[in-house]
């Protein structure tokens, strides 16, 4: 928000925590999904859920790719095309499945 502008703060602490647990109820509830789908749908939690007063979308892709880093993914989606694809994802054009397919294309297993 410094960066790039906005208010700070949580819109609805309900939501956000609504939108974090979705992949981790996936998970335990049997949608043995991989690490890309679930990295979508924080992402996607995050950006349709709406917890924050600004920086949904941003907080959203930030969440997903740290989710693939932390599970030894590398992302390397360029700054143009990773845009395109939240605010597609946000308005609607793109569904989760389709950012997972994004996420899917643009990062892969670290060797490291």
């Amino acid at each position: 928000l410094a960066l790039h502008g906005g208010r700070a703060g949580v819109r609805d602490a309900g939501l956000l925590e609504s939108a974090l647990s979705r992949p981790q109820n996936r998970w335990v509830y049997g949608e043995r999904t991989g690490i890309v789908e679930l990295a979508a749908a924080y992402t996607a939690g995050v950006i349709g859920n709406h917890p924050f007063i600004d920086g949904n979308k941003r907080t959203g892709f930030v969440v997903g790719v740290l989710f693939l880093e932390l599970n030894g993914y590398e992302f390397f989606a360029s700054e143009e095309d990773a845009v395109e694809a939240v605010l597609a994802l946000a308005a609607g054009v793109m569904n989760e499945e389709g950012y997972a397919a994004f996420l899917a294309v643009n990062s892969r297993l670290s060797n490291n």
